[in-house]
This record gives C-alpha cells, structure tokens and sequence, in this order.
C-alpha cells in the first residue's frame, strides 16, 4: 500500500502493510519496524503473557507481547581523591634516577618544580608535607642477601621482641629470589650485586617489596613502601669522586642567567629582605665533629670521655703525631679555660673577650718528600702583625714550590710539573741567612700566643697547624664556616672567597712571585669579620644554586586547618641531625633541632613535622619540609666515625673500645649489623607512624659502600707524594693502571645508593 495523504500513519496501518504483498515491505520509519516486530510469523514464545515477566503488553492478533524495560546503567564509582606516589608501568627509565630527581619530586609537591617523569602521582595537590630521611648505610645487597643480616634469624630481637625472617628475601622482578634453609642460614644469593655493571633494565627499575620475601629486619618496610628505587649519588666517574648527597637535596638549582661576565665569580648578593645578624666570633667556633670530618689533631682539652682520649692516643701513636715527633699541645687544661665572664665582655663586641689572631703558613718539600715550615704569619683583630718568621727546615729543601727557582745543586731548575698548586714564593736566598727552627716558633706559639683565651683563624688550618705540628682546641677555618657549593669534602679556595666576598684580588701573577702568607692571613681576618657582622647564614648561599628552604619561603603557604595561617607566609623547613645543623646546613631552615643520636632524632622529626602544641618550638600546626638523618647504621658498618658522638648502643661502645674499629675497612659481625639495621627500621617506622594524613615521605640512603673508594683514594695520594721526591723503584707505594681502574669500579659502586617513596 502506498501513502497518498499528508496525515501522521497510525500504528495500525503499519500492520496492514505487513499483511500485504511483498512489495510493500520496504517501508521505512519506527513504525515500520515496530509493526514487523509484531507480525505473525515471530515465534509464539515472544509473544508469552505479560504476566509472566512483568513487563506491559499489547495486543496484536488476539495474543499478549511482552516488552522488557532496560536495566538502568551502572553508576561509575567516585574515585578516590587521596595522593598516591608510585611506579608506572608506563615509564621509560634509561638509567638510576638521581638524588636530584628526588629533589625535584619535593618541589613538585610543594613548590613551583615541573612534574617529574620517573614515577606516577594522582592527587598530589592533596598533600600538604613531605618528610625526606637520609639513611647511610642501607645497600640493595642487604634486600637481595649479597649482605647477610643474620646467620640465625630466630635469635633476633628488636627492644625485647623477637623477630621471625625465615622466609625468602627479596624479588628482582623476574621471580628470582634468595633462598634461606630452615635453620635460618641466608645461601647464595641469585640476584646479581649492586657492585656489578648495571647493564640490565633490572638495575635500574625499581623493585617490589614483598612482606614475605624480606628478611625479618626488613620486614617493616614493605609495609612502608611499594618499590626499593636504585638511586645514583652525585659524582664524576672520570675522577673517581662523590660529591654531597646532603647537598644534592638541600641546593636546589638556579635559573641560568643570560647575563654574560667575565671570569671568576661574581660578587655575593644579598636579597632584598636581608638583615644582617651581628654574631660574635665564639658562635663560629669549629665543633669536635668538624675538626674531625677536617682531619684536624685533636687537642686534649676537647675529650671529656676517657674511652675517647684513650683512641686518641691510639690514633697520635698510627699517624706519627706525638712528642717524641716533635709534636706540642697549647697549654689549656680545660675547654671552659676559655670562657670569658659576661662582665668582662664589652657590650656588642665581636670578640667577646677573645683573642682573634689569623694565622697562615707556607711549606716547602724536603728529602724524604715532607712538607715543612718555611714561613709563618700571624695578624692581629686589628690588621697588625703580631709575628711573620722565615723558618730553617731540619732536612734540606728539595723543591722550594716556587717555579723557576734554582734549588741546592748548581744550574738545576725545579720542574714546573712537579709542583703543587701551593706556591710558597720562598728562595734559597731567603733562607740561607736564617737560623729560626721549628722547635724556636713552637717556643713562641706555645709561650706567648696559643693562650687559653686565644683563638687561632685560618684558611684550611688543619695543613698549618700540621706544618708547625701544633694543636689548639679553639680555631676557626674560613673553609668550614663559607661552605663549597657542591658541599663537603670540597673546599672552596681562599682566592676564590676573596673575589666573592670580599671582591678582592689576592694571590696574583698565578704564582709567579708566589704566595704572600701575610696577605692571605688578612684576607682571612676580613672574612671572619664580615661573617660576624652579617650573621651565620651569610655565605650559605650557593654560587649554582640556593637553598631549598629559601626555595620553598617563596611558596605560599596552604591554609592549615585549626592552626592560625599568616597572609603571604611562605612554606616552612625543618632540619633535624646529629650535632649542630644550624651551624652549617641547617641555616636557612626556620627550625634546626641537633640530636645525639636516632632516637632524638625520631622526636625531633615528630615535633617539626606536627607542631609543637605549646607554640614554644614550632607553632602552626609544624612545618611543610623536614629533612633529617639517622646515622646509627653508618656508624657501625664503619662509614662514618662513630667515636666523633656518644652513641648510646652496647654494640658501638664495644666498636669504640676496640682500638681495631677505627679502621674504616673493619666489618661489624653479622648480628651486631642485624641489630642496627632493625633498630634503624624501626625508627623508620616510628617517624612513618607519627606523619600527619597526605604526608609525602621519602627515605634514601645517600650512597653505596665507600669505604673501598676512600682507601684506593689514600693510596693514590701516597703514591703520588712519594714520586714527587723519589724514584720509581724506591716508592713503597706503585699507582698503576690496574689501581686506577680498581679507584674508578670503586667509586661506581660507592655511588649507587636506593630509595623508597610513599604517602602517609
């Protein structure tokens, strides 16, 4: 049938249509389609009662048709909004991430850091604070059994608790694991060491943690966190060097400037909300620590603890440091000698009652290749010059350290190649006339100078004092107090300190006429000056880089709920470490809190991070950044000197009773190191417990085993003092390429830390 009106069609002329002849059955429309679903020759049972299903139906050729209702849709679930840090499959990773990469992640948290590519964050604009904890002493070995924790790990026991770890230890990623029989003894591992060459994705993907792959001392963190990360220390692989893995999370980089300036740094600038903070010269006072991360002789005065005075002695006998080698302490009895009474000290008065004297020698290379005492300098607080002597050497002078200068023999001019970058600007001329000996200067020193109220100031003074072989518990090292850019062990030069702050030129004709020790003593003086009238945070601010705690100040701070919020106030940092951070790293952080040991640590770190509720300490609900360090671990493997602070454990009295210990290259036993490693997870733990909801917390060790690097490195020294001044054959210590390439694997290795990344 064909439509010939304009009128809407009816349902029932559809039906008609169906019931006609085939050519009528093209018919387009809803209604076409609806009429031939209901047309007879559909199966009956399509056509059962409505009844039956519940559903409507409507008649069509005397029989019910029932129409079922589409189910409603499922509802998507809310996904969740809480922060969420890990792995993603999706990532590409070409080598270790760096500490840098870490530091780039805390800035993305809380700062203006672009978005990190090496890991996968969902809501991270919910988190509020990250805690980073340094942890020296952790190695990928201890997860994959290269080092075993304990020979029988039922008889472990953590504060009284016994620990249960005979279980397989940990996963590589591909289902290769270390076995551990049943009685407990760790077999040979299948996963390849951190020591071998990374050659596989496998050393640099990060690893699963398993509860029920690790072994008992570790346990804990699995719950902590989902992957061990491989991290790579800062260093140059060319020259065998590691530098700072504190520094490398605590400088955060600079925008290059486009600006171009000639060579050599540019002055030191000051912000513009700077204030200086005069501070009196006692508060720059170099610690026991830092005397001996410097390799300072320590004077006696200094221990108090007779364990200590007693591996001091020890120590003088092995580094040839006594008085029977010439060797002379200052006459001070005791540090409190020094004290001055607050009557006797002038108001506002920078030296607080003390003699400031700066001091500064120059050296040159007698027989048996020593450096000795040629000329010493000593300037007054008020520019004066209390001494300046030339001084005879015992031994007869090899090389002067002042290029083409003749020596003893007739028309033979010392090797410029031969020397040093220390140019004494002494002459055989000089000398020659002069009658003054060692023993005469320590004399003087030691009479009329190093008194109790003395305090002696210098650039590197370790090398000066060793020179006069002399020791003084009161100094101050221009290297100490302005620190390197890239952080310990290195040292920035005094010329280069000069230009800075001081923009003055010193030491100039690049040795030609050598160097002036009168000039570099002021020089000195004038930055111990500027120092004390800019306050202790002057000369913390990196020439490639800044701060993270001034990084992050310019942040502004999220409101935080019950805590009363500033306008504009930046985010707040934390330091928290062994000794007196606020003396050197911990400057710029709003809150510095030194500990003793691991456990003050853990204290501190729940103070800064949650506030303290009287407001005494820190007020508003705690800071945004913490970075602390736990130091057990690394002072009983023996990378760290564990004799520099009390440690209150049983295991390091015994390592510092035992004179053997101060070897760096002595291993703790098994269960002496299984027992640290617990006791550090378990300070792990506690600080993971006490973090606030959404709470970013990262842990990483720093660097590998170094110990090895640091030996080879010594080794290296030796073998190129005694080459100066002897011959190959007459060398107790060869250096050839074979030591060479053993310094270089070493230093790989020392710089391949781990990490671990987790939210609260």
């Amino acid at each position: 049938m064909t439509r010939t009106d304009s009128k809407k069609r009816k349902l029932a002329h559809y039906e008609q249509d169906a019931n006609a002849d085939t050519q009528t059955t093209n018919l387009l429309g809803v209604g076409a389609t609806l009429a031939h679903l209901q047309s007879s020759d559909l199966p009956p049972s399509s056509k059962s009662s409505a009844a039956e299903d519940g559903g409507e139906a409507l008649p069509s050729s005397g029989e019910w048709q029932t129409i079922k209702r589409r189910p409603a849709k499922k509802q998507k679930a809310e996904k969740s909004k809480y922060p969420v840090i890990t792995h993603s499959s999706l990532a590409r990773l070409q080598s270790q991430i760096k500490i840098a990469d870490l530091q780039s992640l805390v800035l993305y948290l809380l700062g203006d850091g672009p978005s990190p590519s090496w890991v996968s964050l969902r809501n991270h604009e919910a988190i509020r604070k990250v805690v980073v904890l340094m942890v020296p002493g952790l190695e990928k070995d201890m997860f994959n059994g290269g080092i075993a924790l304990e020979e029988k790990i039922s008889n472990l026991e953590v504060d009284g608790a016994p620990v249960n770890g005979s279980e397989p230890v940990l996963e590589n990623g591909q289902g290769h694991v270390t076995q551990i029989d049943t009685k407990g003894t760790i077999q040979a591992p299948v996963i390849k060491s951190a020591a071998s060459t990374m050659q596989s994705p496998d050393d640099y993907y990060p690893i699963p943690l398993s509860n029920d792959r690790l072994v008992g001392p570790l346990k804990q963190l699995a719950k902590i966190f989902p992957h061990l990360w491989p991290v790579k220390a800062p260093g140059d692989d060319k020259l065998s060097r590691i530098y700072s893995p504190l520094h490398a999370i605590l400088t955060a980089p600079l925008p290059k400037s486009k600006e171009k300036r000639g060579h050599g740094p540019g002055p030191a600038k000051q912000a513009e909300s700077w204030e200086d903070a005069r501070t009196p010269v006692t508060e720059f006072l170099s610690t026991l620590e830092e005397l001996r991360d410097n390799e300072y002789t320590i004077h006696p005065a200094l221990l108090t603890v007779p364990s200590e005075k007693e591996e001091e002695v020890i120590r003088h006998l092995k580094a040839e440091e006594t008085a029977e080698k010439g060797w002379r302490d200052s006459d001070v009895n005791n540090i409190d000698d020094g004290k001055v009474a607050e009557q006797d000290i002038q108001h506002g008065s920078l030296t607080a009652g003390r003699e400031v004297l700066t001091i500064d020698c120059e050296m040159c290379q007698t027989e048996g290749g020593a450096s000795e005492l040629t000329r010493v300098s000593v300037i007054a607080w008020d520019g004066g010059i209390v001494l300046d002597k030339l001084v005879k050497p015992d031994k007869p002078i090899v090389d002067y350290l002042t290029p083409y200068v003749l020596c003893s023999a007739p028309f033979i001019v010392t090797p410029f190649t031969n020397m040093t970058k220390r140019f004494s600007g002494i002459t055989k001329e000089m000398l020659d006339p002069v009658t003054t000996s060692l023993s005469d200067i320590q004399s003087r020193f030691v009479k009329d100078i190093l008194h109790p109220k003395a305090i002696l100031v210098g650039h590197s003074l370790n090398a000066d004092l060793k020179a006069l072989k002399l020791t003084h518990p009161f100094v101050i090292d221009t290297s100490i107090i302005f620190q390197h850019p890239r952080g310990p062990p290195l040292k920035s030069s005094l010329k280069w300190l000069a230009q800075r702050y001081l923009s003055k030129e010193i030491q100039q004709g690049h040795g030609m006429h050598g160097h002036d020790s009168v000039e570099d003593a002021r020089a000195c003086l004038d930055l111990l000056k500027q120092k004390c009238e800019k306050g202790p945070k002057w000369g913390t601010i990196d020439a490639a880089g800044e701060s993270i705690f001034k990084r992050l100040e310019r942040v502004q701070r999220p409101p935080i709920s019950g805590a009363s919020a500033i306008a504009d106030e930046g985010r707040l940092g934390a330091v928290v470490d062994w000794g007196q951070p606020m003396r050197s790293f911990g400057t710029l952080a709003k809150v510095c809190i030194g500990c003793e040991n691991d456990a003050d640590v853990v204290e501190g770190v729940k103070l800064a991070i949650n506030g303290d509720p009287e407001g005494k300490i820190v007020s508003g609900g705690g800071v945004d950044f913490v970075w602390a360090r736990l130091r057990k671990l690394e002072a009983v493997r023996g990378w760290w000197n564990s004799n520099r602070t009390a440690i209150d454990s049983e295991v390091s009295r015994r390592q510092m009773s035992n004179a053997d210990v101060a070897n760096d290259d002595t291993e703790p036993t098994t269960s002496d190191l299984a027992a640290a490693v617990a006791m550090t997870v378990k300070c792990i733990s506690d600080v993971y417990d006490s973090l606030p909801p959404c709470t970013a917390f990262i842990v990483y060790s720093g660097t590998g085993d170094p110990r090895e690097m640091g030996r080879l490195q010594a080794r290296s020294r030796q073998a190129r003092e005694e080459f100066k001044t002897k011959k190959w054959d007459e060398c107790s210590v060869h250096w050839t390429d074979v030591e060479e390439q053993a310094l270089r694997a070493a230093a790989k290795k020392a710089r391949n830390g781990i990490g671990f990344v987790s939210v609260k």
